[in-house]
C-alpha cells in the first residue's frame, strides 16, 4: 500500500479545518470538566476562533492568491493534447443512482466539450481514479465515461481510472502517451489547484498550459455564513498543505510554481525546443 497516499489522507482527517474545530472544543471541554490547568482558555480560544470562522471568509483570503497564479491564457493552435484532472465526480453516487452525479468540481468536466469541438483533431485524457482509502471501487474515470457516452464523444477521450491524487495523475496518464510530449497540453483543473498540478506535470518533463476553471473565491467581505466559509478554508487550507507537503516530498521543483515567460515555458520544458505560445496566435 503507498504510504504517502494512506498518510495524506490520514493526515488531512485531523487537520482540516472542521475537524480541527471539533477536536479543539471537545479536548477544551475534557480539560475544564477535570478541572486540569488551559481548559477554560482552550475552551474560549476555540469559540473565539468559530465564531471568527463564521463571520469572516478566512478561506476567501487564502484561496485568491492561489486561483489568480495562473490566468487564463488566449486559445492557442498549436498542442498537443488537451488533460483533464478528475475530482469533480461523485462516483459511489452515480453507481448507486445508475446517473453521473457531479459536485461543484464538475466545471473541469463541463469544460471538455468546448476544448474538444475548437481542438477536434488532438487527443484527450481524462485522469481519475479514487481519493478514497475506503471505497477505492468507486472510480471517477468511470463516472466520466458513462457521462462522455450520454453525450456521444465516448470514443475521443482516453480515460485514465487508476489515480488517486495530482502526483499520480501525472504518472499514471504519462503512462497514456505514445511518446514524449513535445508540444504542451492544455491542462485543465480548478483554479485553486491549478499551482501544484502545473508543478507537478513539469517535474514529469510535461509542458503544459494552464486552463484554470472552477472558481470559489469572491470579494473580501464580511460573509456570517458558517458553511460556506467552512468550505472555502477547507479547500485553501487543503491546497497550501499540498503544496508544501508536494514540495518537501519532491513532486514539484518549487513551493509554489508561478508562470514562466513565453516562450520559455514552454521551451523549458521540452529541452530548449523551439516553439512559442504567441507565435501561433488565438484560435479562430
Amino acid at each position: 500500500m503507498d504510504s504517502f497516499f494512506a498518510l495524506s489522507k490520514l493526515g488531512w482527517t485531523l487537520v482540516q479545518p472542521d475537524h480541527l474545530l471539533v477536536i479543539l472544543l471537545v479536548l477544551a471541554i475534557l480539560l475544564t470538566s477535570f478541572r486540569w490547568r488551559g481548559g477554560l482558555t482552550l475552551l474560549w480560544f476555540s469559540a473565539l476562533l468559530l465564531v471568527t470562522v463564521t463571520l469572516f471568509p478566512l478561506g476567501n483570503w487564502l484561496l485568491r492568491p492561489l486561483e489568480t497564479r495562473f490566468a487564463q491564457p488566449e486559445p492557442v493552435q498549436d498542442i498537443g493534447g488537451i488533460i483533464v484532472l478528475g475530482g469533480g465526480e461523485i462516483a459511489e453516487q452515480s453507481v448507486r443512482w445508475q446517473q453521473p452525479q457531479f459536485n461543484a468540481a464538475g466545471d473541469r468536466v463541463l469544460a471538455m466539450l468546448p476544448l474538444m469541438k475548437r481542438y477536434p483533431d488532438v487527443p484527450v485524457i481524462f485522469s481519475g481514479g479514487s481519493g478514497s482509502l475506503l471505497r477505492p471501487e468507486y472510480r471517477g474515470g468511470d463516472v466520466v465515461q458513462q457521462w462522455l457516452r450520454s453525450v456521444g464523444m465516448a470514443e475521443r477521450v482516453q480515460i485514465e481510472r487508476n489515480s488517486r491524487n495530482t502526483h499520480e495523475n501525472a504518472r499514471e496518464s504519462r503512462k497514456l502517451l505514445l511518446s514524449t510530449p513535445e508540444k504542451p497540453w492544455l491542462l485543465v483543473t480548478s483554479a485553486y489547484h491549478m499551482p501544484r498540478s502545473v508543478g507537478v506535470f513539469r517535474q514529469h518533463g510535461w509542458p503544459v498550459i494552464p486552463w484554470p476553471v472552477d472558481y470559489y473565491s469572491g470579494e473580501n467581505r464580511y460573509r456570517p455564513i458558517l458553511w460556506k466559509n467552512l468550505r472555502d478554508l477547507s479547500i485553501a487550507s487543503r491546497e497550501w498543505l499540498g503544496l508544501a507537503v508536494y514540495f518537501l516530498t519532491g513532486k514539484t521543483g518549487q513551493w509554489f510554481p508561478a508562470p514562466l515567460t513565453a516562450p520559455r515555458e514552454h521551451n523549458e520544458a521540452t529541452d530548449n525546443r523551439t516553439s512559442s505560445i504567441s507565435a501561433s496566435g488565438p484560435a479562430d
